[in-house]
């Protein structure tokens, strides 16, 4: 008895086809297939199609016995240009067993080393561009490789120069081609009767054809006119006769096989490049062994043939990334005859077209192990990937029609990725950046940036990239020494730079303060991120780093430079001068500080100067924004007395280094229309979920652009801007009208729009913090100018009890401007002492099986009495919270999906349970790890049932979803709910917090662990958090008779690999 294979509901007429994407169908075949499971069948009008996606099937698959390669879908279409040539040919055309047995020889391995020069040449051009360029230069790394896959094919294949990087744009034949592939993919999903509709795109679509035919015909007419003794891929087969068949390969056979030539040897070879420069870059770890290899291997030496097999590192890491992102995303066979898959579970008919989709089949946990979506080169790397399964690595296809060019794009890629490294440190133009896809007949990464720094470099970092992944932030300034700078008594004499690692934003406003107070100080300043200066510290001027440790690891944009100075061993900094301040959280205690005391440590251990002891802040403290105020402060004397620089008396912080002038006076309105662009969002619901006796939390539904994707577990950046009250308030303050255009300039780095026209109320709506509690800095900043001898005592008296009368109250500096108006600030201060506008992360709440387009946020809305004793009319207001509560339907937002870290995801396999923590909004990630679920539930898939503890004030005020998504997925059989009431633990069998419910149920929480094998995950405060790890231990210490030290031991042994935590503030 055969299983039915799942299907996607399906539409009259139209089958599944609104099941796929139309930029990236990929992602939804691996959406599907998450959803679906190992096998799933699709109705795609003219044609039906099965999709296998475990390593198993493919294994199966791969008899060709039994099953043979099909050419359908996009292929068939693309056939339009290749028509028979060995890609697309059919199994039974005479042309593609003539060529192939022309051509195999062609592309021998022995065949392909007479071609090293010549890819030599080519990786070289590309090599020199980057270098002369220059590291300020953004490279788009996939126009690029495409530039160097085509050069390199057409001069190794067809001894004919396209001379790409010599051209400021590419060859008419590449964009043809791009265009070609992309329409043939889009005609392959249409309905025939809208195919023969679209004359517009059929137009364009024959002219692309033109083109490239064009240059495939002028290359066989130019060769046979002007013969050469080569024995290239053209003149075989101008000039080859097959010996079994005793024929030649015609002119039209030629040119198609030139045409495939031209797009499978470049589509494969361009992606595989990019994919694993972006994997090195988002691995330091493997970009440090990578670079390594290639020193050892080449040294200073030009690549040679001898070097290529010694860089068995770099095979490793082409292969990984092969595994992960393969650019040919699917192999489509076709049965043979009538059979069954998976040991007669499934039945197929003769005839039936199943796709492989190799970025699935090659990350199946079963093989691959639970982190099979990491990167690491390590497991295919020498006889590991000998020992792998039969099968089990296939991105160059299978048997009889596997690519023939292996051996060609092997080889061209080691010369390029060699080179690059032995010469170049590649960094990220946005740190932040995640994997985002672009398809055409493969797959690339879609806007990856990167910049190309020389390695016999000068001293001087340069700050090559700002930090945030959104697009349309302010612009950041040039650095300081590029920038046309006001007028000032005395030019700073001194170079300053400044480095920070910062994920949320915080230790880069702390840089930004110390940049934008440098000149003040004697010091011009340069801010960049601790990325930018790997391999290539300063010893010119000072450095100084503010940097945080996130769960014991270091900022997204510090990882390359954590990772490469523990590789350091001398005394390489011996020339450094430095001063380190370190974000972090105390409740963490065995994390505390991890990456600011280690880079600390580690600069001292090398030789550098410390200029001043390492500044410790802790966010969950009240003094968190005094220490670094107090520790900036010791720095500026520090480095006084360092370098002899007299601190006059009359040297006053207010001295501002923003200067402006008004362009518009604002009597007339600028109408300005913005257009939506890649990266704006859209609200699609915004609806209130709990009642009004309880704190406001709202389920937000946004619409993502085309390009952006998400797993369950990520987070949703959003881009705010001020409560319009706030901004009403500065304005009035400072007389000011909100349409009034200005022009900032600055002397040093600054986060705020620098030399182009702003209006007041852009600027203070979206580039700075308004609510921010005041610093002793700003204090003494307010006390230095000119006010009343009453306000200055009261500026005096807060500064002495800062922490209870400003930090403890949520002070802000327009509450004490708007308390004292006497104080005599200038406008320009007063920005300059704002913090940049933050984005803030939110946990995604639901799955991309439910919908891939439109993630939603589960959000509390922040609204508080005034500490200050203001009243109602100046209660707090959350920032980012009050301005997601007050979008409607249709509104555009700013945003960008962040990826979670690797671990707080669903398990890979379905089967696997959870035990879910979590209070408040803390259910976010929860929910949408359980909407996944009950979606693979719904498509047949086994499930096993998931544990999740919850903690809310009542079942009747704000037990979110309970009567909704929860109700259903307990009644599907997916979860089981145990709620915690702390106003009504009556309802809860006497649980008040979930650290009492999961002790009411430890028994089932141990068996959890024990004997299912669950994850567990907790999402909420840190004080939740730290119930939950408490009562975790006490698990272990009640079960085991431990004391308390050795059930404190067990628990962290415990959780490796099996806890994930997600704590916000």
């Amino acid at each position: 008895m055969t299983t039915p294979i799942p299907s996607p509901p399906a539409l009259p007429f139209l089958g599944n086809l609104t099941a796929l994407e139309k930029e990236v169908p990929q992602r939804s075949f691996e959406l599907l297939a998450d959803q679906y499971g190992e096998i799933y069948k699709l109705n795609l009008v003219s044609r039906t199609t099965y999709l296998a996606n475990s390593y198993e099937l493919q294994n199966e698959l791969s008899n060709e016995k039994r099953f043979t390669k099909a050419v359908t879908a996009a292929l068939v279409e693309v056939r339009n240009g290749t028509g028979d040539g060995l890609f697309t040919a059919h199994n039974h055309e005479e042309n593609w067993g003539i060529a192939h047995r022309l051509l195999m020889p062609a592309f021998s391995t022995a065949k392909v080393r007479d071609m090293f020069d010549d890819m030599v040449d080519i990786a070289s051009q590309m090599v020199t561009k980057w270098e002369r360029f220059g590291p300020r230069h953004v490279i788009d790394v996939v126009e690029d490789f495409t530039r160097l896959a085509f050069d390199t094919i057409t001069l190794c294949a067809m001894n004919f120069r396209l001379n790409n990087f010599y051209k400021e744009t590419p060859h008419p034949f590449v964009t043809a081609m791009a265009d070609f592939l992309v329409e043939s993919g889009y005609r392959s999903n249409r309905p025939p009767i809208a195919n023969t509709l679209m004359w517009g795109s059929n137009a364009k679509y024959q002219e692309d054809l033109k083109v490239m035919n064009e240059l495939v015909d002028q290359l066989i007419q130019d060769r046979k006119d002007n013969p050469i003794d080569k024995e290239d891929l053209l003149n075989i087969m101008l000039n080859g006769v097959d010996k079994k068949t005793g024929k030649k390969l015609s002119d039209e056979n030629i040119r198609h096989n030139l045409i495939t030539f031209l797009v499978a040897g470049h589509e494969t070879t361009s992606g595989m490049l990019t994919f694993t420069l972006y994997y090195l870059c988002k691995n330091p770890e493997a970009m440090r062994k990578a670079r390594e290899e290639v020193d050892e291997v080449l040294g200073d030496e030009q690549i040679r043939l001898e070097h290529i097999g010694k860089l068995k590192y770099i095979s490793a890491c082409f292969r990984e990334s092969l595994r992960l992102t393969p650019p040919a995303t699917i192999r489509v066979v076709e049965s043979v005859e009538d059979t069954t898959l998976c040991g007669g579970k499934y039945a197929v008919p003769k005839g039936a077209r199943i796709g492989i989709v190799a970025s699935k089949c090659q990350t199946d946990p079963k093989i691959w192990g639970e982190d099979a979506r990491e990167f690491k080169p390590e497991r295919v790397y020498g006889e590991n990937f000998e020992k792998l399964p039969q099968n089990a690595w296939q991105p160059f296809g299978y048997g009889m029609r596997a690519c023939i060019g292996r051996p060609f794009a092997w080889q061209e890629a080691h010369i390029a990725l060699a080179c690059i490294l032995q010469k170049l440190d590649m960094t990220m133009h946005d740190p932040g950046y995640s994997l985002e896809l672009k398809q055409t007949l493969t797959v690339k990464p879609k806007e990856f940036y990167v910049h190309a720094i020389p390695r016999n470099r000068s001293t001087s970092p340069i700050a090559v990239a700002p930090t945030s992944t959104l697009i349309g932030l302010p612009k950041v300034s040039k650095p300081a020494e590029e920038q046309t700078e006001p007028e000032t008594k005395a030019e700073p004499k001194h170079k300053l730079y400044v480095a920070y690692g910062s994920n949320t934003g915080t230790s880069q406003t702390f840089a930004q303060r110390i940049a934008s107070d440098a000149p003040s100080h004697g010091f011009k300043a340069t801010l960049g991120t601790l990325d930018s200066i790997a391999s290539h510290v300063p010893t010119d001027g000072p450095l100084v780093i503010v940097t945080a440790s996130f769960e014991g690891e270091p900022a997204d944009n510090a990882a390359h430079f954590f990772d490469w100075i523990q590789t350091l061993k001398g005394h390489e900094f011996a020339d450094v001068k430095y001063a380190v301040f370190g974000c972090g959280n105390r409740d963490w205690v065995r994390t505390f500080q991890r990456i600011p005391k280690a880079i600390d440590e580690t600069f001292a251990e090398r030789g550098a100067k410390r200029l001043l002891e390492r500044g410790v802040g802790d966010a969950q403290a009240a003094e968190f924004f005094e220490a670094f105020d107090t520790w900036e402060a010791d720095l500026w004397k520090a480095l006084a007395t360092e370098y002899n620089i007299e601190v006059s008396e009359d040297r006053t912080p207010v001295v501002s280094g923003i200067s402006m002038k008004t362009v518009d006076a604002g009597t007339s309105r600028a109408s300005v229309l913005r257009q939506g662009d890649a990266d704006l969002g859209k609200v699609v619901e915004n609806r209130l979920l709990t009642s009004p006796n309880a704190p406001a939390k709202r389920h937000i539904v946004f619409e993502l652009p085309e390009h952006m994707t998400y797993r369950a577990g990520d987070y949703l950046a959003i881009l705010p801007t001020n409560p319009l009250r706030d901004v009403h308030r500065v304005t009035a303050h400072f007389q000011l009208s909100p349409e009034q255009q200005i022009v900032l300039s600055s002397s040093g780095p600054t986060s705020l729009p620098v030399d182009k026209p702003i209006s007041i109320f852009a600027l203070l709506s979206g580039y700075v913090e308004l609510s921010q509690p005041a610093t002793t800095r700003d204090l003494r900043i307010l006390s230095s100018v000119e006010s009343s001898d009453a306000t200055k005592a009261t500026l005096a008296d807060l500064q002495a009890a800062y922490a209870e009368k400003v930090l403890g109250k949520r002070i802000s500096i327009l509450d004490l401007l708007e308390a004292h108006p006497d104080i005599q600030l200038p406008f320009g201060t007063y920005l300059e002492m704002l913090p940049a506008m933050r984005v803030r992360q939110y946990s995604i709440s639901s799955s991309p099986l439910y919908d891939a387009q439109r993630p939603s946020l589960t959000v509390s809305v922040v609204e508080a009495p005034a500490l200050s004793g203001k009243g109602e009319a100046f209660k707090f207001l959350g920032v980012a919270s009050t301005f997601l509560a007050g979008l409607h339907p249709g509104d555009v937002v700013q945003l960008a999906v962040r990826a979670s870290s690797a671990v707080f995801h669903p398990p890979e396999d379905p089967t696997v349970p959870m035990v879910m923590f979590a209070a408040g909004s803390g259910l976010s990630p929860m929910r949408g790890f359980l909407q996944e679920r009950a979606m693979q539930k719904k498509a047949g898939r086994e499930v096993a049932k998931s544990l999740l503890f919850f903690g809310c004030r009542s079942p009747h005020e704000d037990f979110i979803y309970c009567e909704s998504d929860l109700k259903e997925w307990q009644e599907l059989g997916i979860v089981d709910v145990r709620p915690a009431f702390s106003r009504s633990s009556a309802d809860s069998l006497g649980c008040k917090y979930v650290q009492d419910r999961i002790w009411h149920d430890r028994e089932e929480v141990r068996d959890a662990y024990d004997h299912q094998k669950a994850k567990f995950f907790t999402c909420g405060s840190g004080k939740v958090a730290q119930g939950v790890k408490k009562v975790l231990t006490e698990l272990i210490k009640e079960a085991k008779g431990f004391t308390a030290e050795e059930a404190a031991a067990a628990f962290e042994r415990a959780i490796q690999g099996r806890y994930a935590t997600d704590i916000f503030e």
